[in-house]
């Protein structure tokens, strides 16, 4: 058969059919950068929904599509995960001539580990991922799971296994919970604890994974609202026919489907606060709905003709610059002022100094809170070097998932060095521009500087077909010996 590729549908999958051109989806995205021979997906999601999201994706991908349901009583047990996939990937790697490929982005925590377990023992395969910020890549996975690693693995329960994979934020977080030792996310707590007093909308920007529902829940918790409900919700994460369903409700025989009467998102958070993760994915269509009730809190329920009136705290959250969408024509200039009155900027993990250290014996310790068998857990100093050395591009989310690996695979109470490298996933690195590097890992501006110099010098050369002087000219130097000196310097002939 040849190139296989077998993943989980995810919700970004679902939501991306009849979102045209603006996103794909990890599955949709990742068949328009690679060519495979087949692919096989499992889901868990309504038959109705998947079969839409299946006639949008075969014209588009061009590819053998294959469906598989999986029957799970949830999308974190790990026992009716393993069983689904490893019967998925039994029955693809029957046929010696199929080369397996899993596709890690779409689905959850819990499904992601299951791959990754049963693709680097059961099953060899190459392993993908897809996002919208670093598109389609192939991760190494820089570690075998062996003998060694068994023990505390499996004294492990699922249930504690799923709840450390999921890494929620607590619901009753508090900006104690928030912990750094760095002058500027100081400030924003203390920052934080003041709007929190107030009655106005919050906008928390930050890169994924850095915190921003801890904030979230700390401010609504630490807020006259606190008796009331948080309802979080993935802006990025529903299907655009059900956005009006999921944000205002319907009404009993609205659409085909509605089966009873059903509150949306800002009826069930009535009186509290409404958590908009992803803000900046909302279709303009939806931003216009979405500033309608903000200004007075009433809209009308999917099937019904009675208004209804909300009083509803907005905290919304994005790793977007949405100033810069509002320039663009992206994203409505006045639902923008309407929401970003309180506003956080969350700095990654690798400019929080000071911080790694202290966070990463954090996160042990709570991970040996939710099981036993973690608690004794050390992190050696060599291993520590390594944390904090390493970019960690996937800031708090990545920490935890590596400290999570490192401490079930490792037999010994103290997680050594070489325990936290195969852990740690090293992604490919990107081409990058001469005007986008990472500088806080560091750049060699001379030598950027001097590839500058080795790009244009021969382009100017042949445009001038050798002559110096009107090279040089082009070239912005004062004269042919200046250009001269820098090609002896460069090694250009």
């Amino acid at each position: 058969m040849g190139e296989i590729l077998i993943s989980w549908i995810g919700g970004r999958d679902l939501a991306a059919a009849g979102d045209g051109a603006n996103h794909l989806g990890p599955i949709a995205a990742t068949l328009r950068a690679q060519d495979f021979d087949r692919v096989e997906l499992l889901y868990s999601y309504p038959d109705a929904e998947v079969s839409r999201y299946l006639e949008w994706l075969k014209p588009l991908s061009g590819t053998d599509v294959a469906i598989q349901k999986a029957e799970l009583s949830s999308p974190v047990n790990f026992g009716e995960i393993y069983l689904a996939a490893d019967r998925a990937l039994k029955a693809l790697s029957e046929a010696p001539e199929n080369r397996l490929n899993i596709l890690l982005s779409p689905g959850t925590p819990a499904m992601q580990a299951v791959w990754l377990l049963l693709g680097k023992t059961r099953y060899p395969a190459t392993f993908w991922q897809s996002s919208p910020e670093q598109g389609v890549e192939r991760v190494e996975i820089p570690f075998e799971i062996a003998a060694e690693y068994i023990p505390t693995a499996n004294s492990v329960s699922d249930r504690s296994m799923a709840d450390m994979a999921a890494d929620a934020a607590p619901t009753a977080a508090a900006f104690g919970d928030i912990v750094t030792q760095n002058p500027q996310m100081m400030r924003l707590k203390a920052q934080a604890a003041i709007l929190a007093e107030r009655e106005v909308p919050v906008l928390i920007y930050g890169e994924s994974g850095t915190g921003k529902e801890l904030f979230a829940r700390a401010i609504h918790n630490a807020s006259p609202r606190a008796e009331s409900p948080f309802v979080a919700l993935n802006c990025g994460a529903f299907p655009p026919e059900l956005i009006d369903s999921i944000l205002f409700g319907h009404r009993k025989g609205a659409f085909t489907g509605a089966h009873s009467d059903r509150d949306g998102v800002f009826q069930q958070a009535h009186g509290g606060t409404l958590f908009l993760d992803e803000f900046g994915e909302l279709d303009p269509a939806v931003q216009l709905r979405l500033l309608r009730v903000l200004q007075d809190g009433s809209f009308t329920p999917v099937g019904d003709r009675q208004q209804c009136r909300v009083d509803v705290r907005i905290v919304a959250a994005t790793n977007r610059d949405l100033l810069a969408e509002v320039v663009e024509g992206n994203f409505r200039e006045d639902l923008f002022y309407r929401v970003a009155v309180g506003v956080l900027h969350l700095p990654p993990l690798r400019e929080r100094e000071g911080d790694l250290g202290l966070l990463a014996d954090r996160v042990l310790e709570s991970l040996g809170r939710r099981d036993d068998h973690l608690k004794d857990k050390k992190i050696s100093i060599a291993a520590k070097n390594l944390i904090l050395h390493h970019p960690w591009r996937g800031n708090m989310r990545e920490l935890h998932s590596t400290l999570l690996r490192a401490a079930l695979w490792s037999a010994a109470d103290t997680i050594k060095a070489e325990d936290l490298r195969r852990a740690l996933f090293r992604m490919p690195e990107k081409e990058r521009g001469f005007l986008d590097r990472d500088i806080s890992q560091g750049i060699d501006i001379q030598g950027i500087c001097d590839d500058v110099w080795r790009h244009y010098i021969p382009r100017a050369l042949d445009v001038t077909h050798g002559n110096k002087t009107r090279a040089a000219a082009l070239l912005g130097l004062n004269n042919y010996q200046t250009l001269n000196n820098l090609m002896e310097k460069l090694g250009l002939k």
